[in-house]
């Protein structure tokens, strides 16, 4: 009966993703749709004045973890100014969509509602279940499942009431030290990075939902987050070209219908000083539109950042997007004032009429596309248990699968021997997680040492003293930060013991962690076998004790380069 109900699950959101996707074909795509004639977007438009024409394009930040003020001032602002759409943060999944419910009746034209789900609505919402990293995807050999998860992604938008997703990250992440990329780019190697995005996005579109492949022109190879400043992209047009636009590329072959723009001074495509991408018309409308022939949603990145309000403070940032060709401007400081200098600007008839009336007809296409000229309201009944379907944590276990990677080792080499004495050491842990507990089910003549990121060392030395009683070792290397970074946060002791650990004869190690961090543990390549799993997910952990106890093969590929040892493209597959 169990088995049935979970099957009956299953079969009935592939049957609700079927009538979805067959309404779309139906309809065509956003690109698609878009320049032909349109009784509803036109009607709307008609309707509006210059000024709530304006508002249309932008979309300010909501919260449903900041209290009924906060909401009810967001409401304000909506009923006031008349703006296009909202992009929602952090908050539960049952309070969003009953607060989008109640802002859609507060809003004049349907609200175009966006969310960053680069991991799915987990990774922003409590209560939900999380996709792997974008960087855990790049080890997976083929786009099938990564498709797959676009769909789901996409009901679980749209059972919220959402429309648009901030993702795919398509940026090549080619610094080890790109403190805001990283581990959400599909990793360093342009072909694997627009396949992987090219599916998710595809996955995504199919089942209704608009997606914004970000940060063009390609924010992979900066080593400054532009969220505090304002990151310098120093290379050549020709380098730009062949590396960083080349997913872009592929994207908008590819029918995508967004593009979100980076905060990056790009001397080579505009040298004006510290002018931000974002605000380049050479960049947004010469590069973006003209020569690639992008013809969907330009989105510029928060213009709350510092990357852009630095040196364009007090609604000149959101003015200079607007000339410079976005369509949508999210998260500004002061929308009030932004769309009052706008309105000025273009009573000065700074930008064409016939551009200004194309952004506006873009953003209520869009509004078309999503369903929205027809009566909607999200279903806040049940929204939790539907957004915890078994057939999402289904696919999340075989995307886990899929991902995990073997850099060292054989089989025999995972497996080991359960009969024998066996030492299991969970690091950078207080407690035992899935990994170590699974394993201790499957090794019981096993002892199960914990080391916290700064353990003393005289704890760590009389470790290493009672590993000689143990014919084989299990290590868990473990980030528990919510953002895993390059560089493990250990103490210099607790990184030197997995050192001394990994050169013992018989010891596995199974890395959940950002797979940089790998370059931070020397001589880490002695290890008898090496797997690993990208992100400290139960999930991920699950997936390792399948590995090793066979249940698995280890088919992933390593997405980065971390250094001489382990190149990208590293890993053990079929074996």
């Amino acid at each position: 009966m169990r088995s049935f109900k979970k099957n009956s699950a299953f079969c009935l959101f592939i049957t609700v993703l079927f009538f979805a996707n067959t309404a779309f074909a139906q309809q065509g795509s956003y690109i698609q749709l878009l320049g032909q004639p349109n009784q509803w977007v036109d009607s709307v438009y008609n309707k509006l004045n210059k000024k709530q024409r304006i508002a249309q394009l932008f979309f300010v930040r909501a919260h449903t973890n900041k209290g009924k003020k906060y909401e009810d001032s967001v409401a304000k602002v909506i009923h006031s100014q008349h703006v296009g759409g909202l992009v929602f943060f952090q908050g539960g999944p049952g309070r969003q969509a009953s607060l989008i419910k109640r802002y859609q009746r507060e809003s004049r034209v349907p609200l175009l509602i966006a969310q960053d789900g680069e991991w799915g609505i987990g990774m922003r919402l409590d209560s939900t279940l999380l996709y792997p990293y974008q960087m855990t995807l790049g080890a997976i050999q083929g786009e099938s499942l990564i498709y797959k998860m676009g769909q789901q992604i996409a009901y679980d938008f749209k059972r919220l009431g959402m429309h648009m997703n901030f993702a795919p990250v398509m940026d090549v992440n080619n610094n080890p030290d790109n403190p805001v990329i990283n581990y959400r780019s599909f990793g360093d190697n342009k072909y694997n990075v627009a396949s992987k995005g090219l599916a998710y996005l595809k996955g995504m579109q199919s089942a209704g939902l608009l997606t914004t492949t970000k940060h063009f022109p390609g924010h992979g190879d900066t080593n400054v987050d532009s969220h505090y400043d304002l990151p310098l992209l120093p290379f050549s047009r020709q380098r730009l070209d062949s590396l960083e636009l080349y997913p872009f590329k592929q994207a908008i072959e590819g029918g995508v219908s967004g593009v979100m723009i980076a905060h990056m001074a790009i001397p080579a495509l505009d040298d004006t000083k510290n002018l931000p991408s974002t605000l380049s018309r050479k960049i947004v409308t010469n590069l973006l539109k003209d020569s690639l022939g992008f013809k969907g949603l330009v989105v510029c990145d928060a213009m709350e950042m510092q990357g852009v309000i630095k040196y364009f403070p007090d609604g000149e940032a959101e003015l200079r997007a607007f000339m410079a060709g976005n369509d949508i401007i999210e998260l500004s400081m002061d929308s009030k004032e932004a769309i009052h200098k706008i309105l000025k600007a273009m009573r000065h008839h700074k930008l064409a009429a016939e551009e200004f009336e194309a952004k506006v007809k873009k953003v209520l296409m869009a509004k078309y596309w999503a369903g929205l000229n027809k009566p909607q309201e999200a279903n806040v009944k049940n929204v939790v248990a539907d957004l915890n379907r078994p057939a999402t944590k289904e696919l999340i276990e075989q995307l886990s699968n899929a991902a995990v990677t073997q850099l060292r080792g054989s089989p025999r080499d995972l497996q080991l021997n359960p009969l024998l004495q066996t030492a299991i050491i969970g690091v950078g842990i207080t407690n035992p997680s899935a990994y170590e507990a699974e394993l201790r089910r499957w090794y019981p003549n096993s002892t199960l040492f914990l080391v916290n990121k700064t353990t003393p060392v005289e704890e760590l030395n009389s470790i290493i003293k009672a590993l000689p009683q143990y014919t084989q070792v299990f290590v868990g290397v473990h980030d528990t930060r919510t953002r895993p970074q390059s560089k493990l946060d250990y103490s210099a002791g607790v990184t030197q013991f997995v050192s001394t650990v990994a050169a013992r004869e018989n010891t596995v190690i199974s890395f959940f962690t950002n797979p940089y961090a790998l370059a931070g543990i020397t001589g880490i390549e002695k290890a008898r076998a090496l797997l690993v799993c990208y992100q400290n997910s139960e999930e991920m952990q699950q997936a390792a004790v399948k590995a090793i106890t066979q249940q698995i093969k280890p088919m992933g590929k390593l997405p980065v380069s971390i250094n001489g040892f382990f190149r990208t493209g590293a890993g053990q597959v079929g074996l």
